[in-house]
C-alpha cells in the first residue's frame, strides 16, 4: 500500500474547502481501525451531509492537481526517511527554544493565535496546527519578496527541500514543532466559543493549501517521540512557534502594525495628512473589528484606511487616476484597487502594513481602465472587467507576480455594460457579473486557461412579467443556483447547469437557465450579498432585510429611516452566541429565536456611513460627507478652521488640526455652494451659490448675518472677495459680471447693502482682487478676465447701480490670463503677479500696469490656475516668501522671488480628475485642495526645508538655467548662442567698416531681437517691447538709471523666460490655420493666397508693404543677401509677381511651415495628431 493510501483521512485544504482523496470511501474503515475513530468519524458524518455538488467540484478540480499529487506522494517516501532522524531534530528544537528571547515568544504567541483554524460553516475538519505552523512560517518568508513569491519556488526546489531534513526550515525560521494532536487540543482551547473558522493572514489560502501538502509528513505515520503538553495555557505559550521575521521586510508580519508606525517624519515638500470626503459610489469595507473599528474607502485617487476609534487615517497612494473600484479578501488582509484612465493600474496592498505587494501595469491597454474588480474567497485570484466599449474579463494569478492575465474573455456589446463582479465563495473558478440588462456566469478551466461563459437573455416573455434592471448578482447558498436582484424589488433565480467533470470543454459547456422570478419586496433592491446562512438585501428606501436559503424573510431593519443603501459590509468576526446579557432582537419566525448576525457597516447614497451593532441593534453614524462636487473651500484667518462647500448645499466646518467636524449647515434643495471666503477679521463667511444667491453668514454658527440673501445674479457666483477693512464685498458670476456690496451704519448697526454691478468682461472672470492704494488706506478693486483685460474700478466714485471703471489694460497678446495675486513686498516696487496659459508669470507695476518682467512659471503638464502667497507667522520670515499654486491636477510650491529657475518649484498630483479650489492655513503649515467632482478635499503638510534642499542640489547662479537648453553649457546650442551674441557686434559696428573691431561683453538692446530670431525664437513686437522694458528699468528703482545694453548671462535668462516653453510646435501653426482657414476639397484647412497676404497687412501686428516684401524676398531666396536694411542687400522689384509665382493658390499649415518658412517637420506629425516640435532647418 502506498503512502498516499495508508491514511486517507489526512486533510488538505485548498480553494476554501476540504478535499478528499479519490479512495475516500474505501479507506474510511481502514482509518477507523488505526485508532482515529473520533476525528475520522466526525469528519465522515459531516461529509455525508454535504450536497453532491462538493464531489462535482472536487472532481472538476482534481485534474488540475494531479501533477501536485504525484509529487506529493513521491515526497512522502522521502519524508519517511527524514522521520528516522526525529530524535536529532528534537534536540535541535529544544536548543532553538532555549535561545529564543522573550520578545520573540510574545510575537510567536500572537502569530500562533493568528493561525488557529476552527470549523467552518461548510463542514471542515480540524486542521493540524502542526502543518499550519510550518506553512505560515514559510509564507512569512515568502512574503519578504512578494513580487517573486510563487514564481521563484519551482517544484524541483520544493522537492529538494522536502527530501532533506526539516531541520533546515527549523533553523532558519526558529520554529518549534509540536505534535498534531497536541496542537489540536490547544487550538480548541484557545478558540472562543461560536467563532467560525478564520483564514490565516499570512498569504492566500490556496497557496497555504499547496504548501501544506508539500510539507506535511507521510500519511499514517506517527512521530517516534510525542510531546504531550499538560501545561496551563500561559505556560504553553512559551513553547509555541517563534518566527524570526527578517527586519528588512515590512510585509512579512502577522500583526496589524498599520497604525503603530510613526509617519511624522516627512521628506517631501508636500505630504498628504488627511482626506476629507469619500467616493460614495464605491463600497466602504469593514476590514478590522473587535477592539478597533477600521474602514476602507476610496477618496479621489487614494484608498483610505480609517481607524474610527483613533480618528486616524492611512493613505494608500499610487494610482495616477481616480480609483474606479476596490475589493478586499475574505480575511481582510489583502486590498485590491484599480483606476480608470490613461496608464491605469491595479495595485494589491497588504492591509497590515499599508505596503503595495504587487502592481499590474497596463492592465487594460485597449480601454480606459477597470470597471469592476473581485478577489476570490481564498485571495488566490483576481478578476477584473475593463471599462472599454468592448469589455474584457481577465483573471490574474496575482500571487505569482505575473504581468499578464491567466485568461481573458471579450464580451459582446449586446451584454450591456457589466459593472458588478464577484466570485463563487466556494469555488474560485466560478464568477458572476451583471449589467443592467444581462447576467453572465463564468467558469474557468485553469488547465487550459479557458474562460467560458453563459448569458441567457431575459425578456418580459420569459416569466410573462416585468423583470426590471439588474443591480447585483450572487451565488445562492445552495451552491447550485444564482440570484440576480432588480430595481423592481424582484429576484431572478438561475439554475447553474455545470458539465460533468470528465467532459472536455468542447463537449459540455456550463450554462445558466432562468428558473423563477421571485417578487421579493416592493422597494428596488440596490445591494445583494450573503453572510453566514442569510441572503441580505438593501433597497432604495434604506431597508435591510435578511432571508434564509428558501428566500423566507427572517428579519429586517426598517426603522432607521436611512436613504438608499449603497453598500453593506459585515464584520470578519462571527457574531457572539446569545447569552443572558445579550440583547439580540427576535426574528420573525414563529419560534421567535434571537436574531444573531454579525456587526456591519452601512453606506448610503447621501454619503453617510453607519455602524450597526447587532447585539442591541445600536446604529451609530460614523461620518457624513458631501454627496456632490466640492468646489468651495476657505480657511479661517487666525483659527485652525476650514469651511467646505458642496453642490449638494452643504457647508461643513472642520478643525483641521484635531481632524474634528465642528458644525455644518445644509441649505434648501437647489442651492449648491460654488464659492466661500472668510472676511479678514474671521467673523463673517461669504457664500456664493450656483443659482446666483449670495449669503453672508456668521463664521461660528453659519447663521444668516443679513435678513435676506442677495439675489442680483442669475448664474453661478464664482468669486467672492472682501476688502482689507471688511467695508466692501465683491462677487463675480459666470455671466462676466462684477457686483459690489458695502457696509452702511443704520440705527447704530452695521448693515450690508448692494451698491452696483457691471458686466465688464466678454469672457469668464478669472480673478477678483481687493487691494490698498499706495497713498491712502482706501481699498481698490481689480478684476481679470479670460478676455485678457485687467480692469480696475473706482469704488469711491461709484454709486447705487453705477460701478465706475478707473482703467483697462490688456495683459497679453496670444495667451489668456489664468489668475492674479499681489506680489509680496520683496522689492521696492509694487507688483501684480499674473500667470497665463503659456506657462508664463508676469509682473506688472501695480500703479502703471506696465509689464516689468516675464518669467517662466512652473511647467507640470498644464498652466497655473490659482496662486496664493504662503502666510508667515513672524516678521522674521518676511524676507523669505513662498508661493503655492494649483494647475489642472497638481498642487505645488515655489520659492520667491520668481526668476525662472525650475529647481525652485515642486508639485504633486492631488486630484487627477481636476482641482477646483485651494486654501492655505493661517500659519502657512497646511495647504488644502478641493477635488470638484471627486467629492474630496486633501490636506497637505508643507515642508519648506525639503524644497530648499532641492534648490541647493540644482546648483547656483546660471547652473540651473544651462540645464534648460539642449546639451547644457557644453552643448552645440549654447555654443551657437555665444557665436550669435558676439557676431551681432559686427552688425552693430557695421559690416563694411575698416576700423578696428572692439569685442565687448555687452550688446546693444537694438540687437536683441535679431539674436533671438537667429537662435530660433521669433518674438512679436509686443514681446520685444516687454523685453526692452524689462532690461531698461531693471535698476531704475534702485539707481534711477536706464540700462541700454545686456550681457550674455542676462541674455540667456531673457531668452529662456520669454521663449515658448515647448518651442515652436506644428500644433500651434495648425491651430491658427484651423481658426483662420477653410476646408478645401481634400479636407485640409487652407487659406487662399490673397486672403493670406491681406491678413499679414491688416490683422494683428500688421506689416507694411515694404516689410512684407523684404520678408518674402529673404524667405523665398529672391534676396539672398538677407534684409535690405543691411548694407549689402538690395531691394527686389516686382514683388507682387514673385508672390504669384512662388506662393500656391491655397496655403496649408504644412506648406507654410516647410515651403515658406523653410522648417523641417518631424515624421511623427504626418503619422498622426501628435504634437511634434518644428526644428529649424540649418
Amino acid at each position: 500500500m502506498s503512502d498516499a493510501e495508508e491514511d486517507p483521512l489526512e486533510k488538505t485544504e485548498e480553494d476554501g474547502e476540504t478535499e478528499m482523496e479519490e479512495e475516500e470511501e474505501e479507506a474510511e474503515e481502514e482509518a477507523e481501525g488505526e485508532g482515529e475513530e473520533g476525528e475520522g468519524g466526525e469528519e465522515e458524518g459531516e461529509r455525508e451531509e454535504e450536497p453532491n455538488y462538493y464531489k462535482e467540484v472536487e472532481n472538476m478540480q482534481q485534474e488540475s492537481k494531479e501533477d501536485d499529487t504525484v509529487a506529493w506522494r513521491d515526497s512522502q517516501e522521502e519524508a519517511q526517511e527524514a522521520e528516522e532522524e526525529g530524535e536529532e531534530e528534537e534536540a535541535v528544537r529544544e536548543e532553538t527554544a532555549e535561545k529564543a528571547g522573550a520578545a520573540q515568544e510574545e510575537v510567536a504567541a500572537g502569530a500562533q493565535e493568528e493561525t488557529m483554524v476552527t470549523p467552518q460553516e461548510i463542514a471542515k475538519p480540524v486542521i493540524s496546527v502542526e502543518r499550519l505552523t510550518l506553512t505560515d512560517s514559510q509564507s512569512i518568508v515568502s512574503e519578504t519578496f512578494p513580487e517573486s513569491h510563487s514564481g521563484g519556488e519551482s517544484k524541483d526546489s520544493l522537492e529538494s527541500e522536502r527530501s532533506g531534513s526539516l531541520s533546515s526550515h527549523l533553523e532558519f525560521l526558529d520554529l518549534e514543532v509540536t505534535s498534531s494532536e497536541e496542537q489540536q487540543v490547544s487550538s480548541r482551547e484557545r478558540q472562543p466559543s461560536g467563532e467560525l473558522g478564520e483564514k490565516t493572514d499570512q498569504m492566500p489560502q490556496g497557496e497555504l493549501g499547496q504548501e501544506r501538502r508539500d510539507l506535511e509528513p507521510a500519511k499514517g505515520e506517527r512521530r517516534r517521540e510525542k510531546r504531550v503538553s499538560y501545561l496551563p495555557e500561559e505556560k504553553e505559550k512559551e513553547f509555541q512557534p517563534k518566527a524570526a521575521i527578517p527586519k528588512d521586510s515590512q510585509v512579512s508580519t502577522t500583526e496589524d502594525i498599520l497604525f503603530q508606525k510613526d509617519d511624522s517624519a516627512t521628506v517631501y515638500p508636500l505630504t498628504m495628512t488627511w482626506s476629507f470626503g469619500w467616493n460614495s459610489s464605491l463600497p466602504v469595507c469593514y476590514i478590522r473589528d473587535a477592539n478597533q473599528r477600521v474602514l476602507l474607502y476610496a477618496s479621489a485617487h487614494n484608498a483610505v484606511i480609517y481607524n474610527v476609534l483613533k480618528n486616524s487615517q492611512h493613505h494608500l497612494q499610487g494610482h495616477p487616476n481616480v480609483i474606479s473600484c476596490l475589493c478586499v479578501s475574505e480575511d481582510r488582509r489583502w486590498i485590491a484597487t484599480a483606476d480608470r484612465g490613461p496608464s491605469c493600474l491595479i495595485i494589491i496592498w497588504d492591509s497590515f502594513t499599508g505596503i503595495p505587494v504587487h502592481t499590474l501595469f497596463d492592465s487594460c491597454p485597449e480601454g480606459n481602465g477597470i470597471r469592476a474588480i473581485a478577489i476570490s474567497w481564498d485571495a488566490k485570484y483576481l478578476a477584473t472587467i475593463s471599462d472599454a466599449e468592448i469589455q474584457k474579463v481577465c483573471i490574474w494569478r496575482w500571487t505569482l507576480a505575473v504581468e499578464t492575465p491567466a485568461c481573458t474573455l471579450d464580451l459582446p456589446k449586446e451584454y450591456g455594460f457589466q459593472n458588478y463582479l464577484t466570485f463563487n465563495p466556494t469555488n474560485n473558478k466560478e464568477l458572476v457579473s451583471n449589467s443592467k440588462t444581462q447576467a453572465i456566469y463564468y467558469l474557468w478551466y485553469e488547465e487550459e486557461d479557458i474562460l467560458t461563459h453563459s448569458a441567457p437573455l431575459l425578456t418580459e416573455k420569459t416569466f410573462n412579467k416585468l423583470v426590471g434592471k439588474f443591480s447585483q448578482s450572487i451565488f445562492h447558498l445552495n451552491l447550485t443556483q444564482m440570484l440576480s436582484a432588480t430595481v423592481e424589488g424582484k429576484l431572478v433565480v438561475w439554475d447553474v447547469c455545470r458539465p460533468p467533470p470528465s467532459a472536455p470543454t468542447s463537449v459540455g459547456l456550463p450554462h445558466l437557465k432562468p428558473c423563477k422570478l421571485v417578487h421579493l419586496q416592493k422597494e428596488g433592491i440596490t445591494v445583494l450579498t450573503t453572510v453566514d446562512s442569510y441572503i441580505v438585501t438593501g433597497d432604495v428606501k434604506g431597508n435591510i432585510k435578511f432571508y434564509d436559503h428558501t428566500l423566507s424573510i427572517v428579519n429586517w431593519y426598517s426603522h432607521f429611516k436611512l436613504s438608499s443603501i449603497r453598500t453593506l459590509c459585515f464584520s470578519k468576526t462571527p457574531a457572539t452566541p446569545p447569552t443572558e446579557k445579550s440583547s439580540y432582537p427576535p426574528d420573525c419566525t414563529l419560534k421567535g429565536d434571537p436574531f444573531v448576525v454579525r456587526n456591519l457597516v452601512i453606506g448610503t447614497s447621501d454619503a453617510t456611513v453607519y455602524h450597526l451593532t447587532a447585539d442591541g441593534t445600536k446604529l451609530e453614524k460614523l461620518f457624513v460627507e458631501p454627496k456632490d462636487a466640492i468646489c468651495a473651500i476657505s480657511c479661517h484667518p487666525y483659527q485652525p478652521l476650514i469651511a467646505i462647500g458642496s453642490f449638494c448645499g452643504m457647508i461643513k466646518v472642520w478643525d483641521y488640526e484635531k481632524k474634528k467636524h465642528l458644525f455644518s449647515r445644509v441649505f434648501e434643495k437647489g442651492l449648491g455652494v460654488q464659492s466661500l471666503t472668510y472676511n479678514p477679521e474671521g467673523a463673517l463667511l461669504g457664500a456664493g451659490f450656483t443659482e446666483g444667491t449670495v449669503y453672508i453668514l456668521d463664521a461660528m454658527s453659519l447663521e444668516n448675518e443679513i435678513p435676506e440673501p442677495f439675489k442680483y445674479s442669475r448664474t453661478s457666483v464664482t468669486h467672492i472677495s472682501f476688502s482689507h477693512d471688511s467695508q466692501y464685498m465683491a462677487t463675480a458670476d459666470a455671466n462676466f459680471t462684477v457686483a459690489v456690496y458695502m457696509v452702511k451704519v443704520k440705527s447704530g448697526q452695521r448693515v450690508w447693502e448692494y451698491l452696483a454691478r457691471l458686466r465688464s468682461h466678454r469672457k469668464s472672470i478669472q480673478s477678483l482682487l481687493f487691494g490698498v492704494h499706495l497713498d491712502s488706506s482706501e481699498p481698490r478693486l481689480l478684476s481679470l478676465g479670460r478676455d485678457r483685460l485687467l480692469i480696475e474700478y473706482r469704488l469711491l466714485k461709484s454709486r447705487r447701480d453705477h460701478l465706475e471703471v478707473l482703467d483697462i489694460h490688456c495683459t497679453d497678446q496670444g495667451n489668456y490670463p489664468t489668475c492674479m495675486i499681489w506680489y509680496p513686498p520683496l522689492t521696492k516696487e509694487g507688483f501684480l503677479l499674473i500667470s497665463n496659459s503659456g506657462y508664463k508669470v508676469k509682473l506688472f507695476n501695480s500703479t502703471t500696469k506696465m509689464c516689468r518682467k516675464t518669467l517662466l512659471g512652473p511647467v507640470y503638464g498644464s498652466p497655473i490656475e490659482q496662486l496664493q502667497i504662503l502666510p508667515v507667522k513672524t516678521t522674521v520670515e518676511l524676507h523669505k516668501r513662498y508661493l503655492v499654486f494649483i494647475n489642472r491636477d497638481k498642487v505645488g510650491l515655489q520659492i520667491l522671488p520668481v526668476d525662472g529657475n525650475p529647481h525652485k518649484t515642486s508639485a504633486i498630483v492631488c486630484h487627477p480628475s481636476g482641482v477646483a479650489g485651494m486654501a492655505l492655513s493661517y500659519g502657512g503649515r497646511y495647504a488644502f485642495t478641493a477635488g470638484g467632482q471627486d467629492r474630496s478635499v486633501a490636506q497637505w503638510e508643507i515642508n519648506l526645508s525639503a524644497l530648499e534642499a532641492a534648490v541647493s542640489l540644482g546648483g547656483e547662479d546660471l547652473t540651473p538655467f544651462y540645464g534648460l537648453v539642449s546639451g547644457g553649457r557644453e552643448g552645440r546650442f549654447y555654443r551657437e548662442l555665444e557665436d550669435y551674441f558676439y557676431y551681432s557686434q559686427l552688425r552693430s559696428q557695421g559690416i563694411d567698416t575698416m576700423e578696428t573691431r572692439k569685442v565687448s561683453e555687452h550688446i546693444c538692446l537694438s540687437e536683441l531681437p535679431f539674436v533671438m530670431r537667429a537662435i530660433g525664437f521669433y518674438p512679436s513686437e509686443e514681446k520685444i517691447e516687454d523685453m526692452f522694458n524689462e532690461i531698461r528699468f531693471s535698476e531704475y528703482v534702485d539707481t534711477g538709471e536706464i540700462i541700454d545694453k545686456i550681457n550674455l548671462p542676462d541674455f540667456l535668462k531673457i531668452y529662456l523666460n520669454h521663449r515658448p516653453p515647448f518651442g515652436n510646435t506644428m500644433h500651434a501653426i495648425q491651430n491658427s490655420f484651423n481658426i483662420l482657414g477653410y476646408t478645401n476639397s481634400k479636407g485640409e484647412k487652407v487659406i487662399q493666397r490673397e486672403a493670406f497676404l491681406k491678413l499679414l497687412l491688416t490683422k494683428g501686428e500688421h506689416m507694411t508693404e515694404e516689410e512684407m516684401s523684404d520678408c518674402f524676398a529673404t524667405l523665398l531666396g529672391l534676396n539672398p543677401e538677407g534684409w535690405k536694411s543691411e548694407p549689402a542687400a538690395s531691394a527686389v522689384t516686382g514683388s507682387k509677381m514673385c508672390y504669384e509665382e512662388e506662393l500656391p493658390d491655397e496655403i496649408s499649415a504644412e506648406i507654410f511651415a516647410t515651403e515658406i518658412l523653410g522648417l523641417t517637420i518631424s515624421p511623427d506629425f504626418r503619422q498622426g495628431p501628435t504634437v511634434s516640435e518644428v526644428v529649424k532647418n540649418v
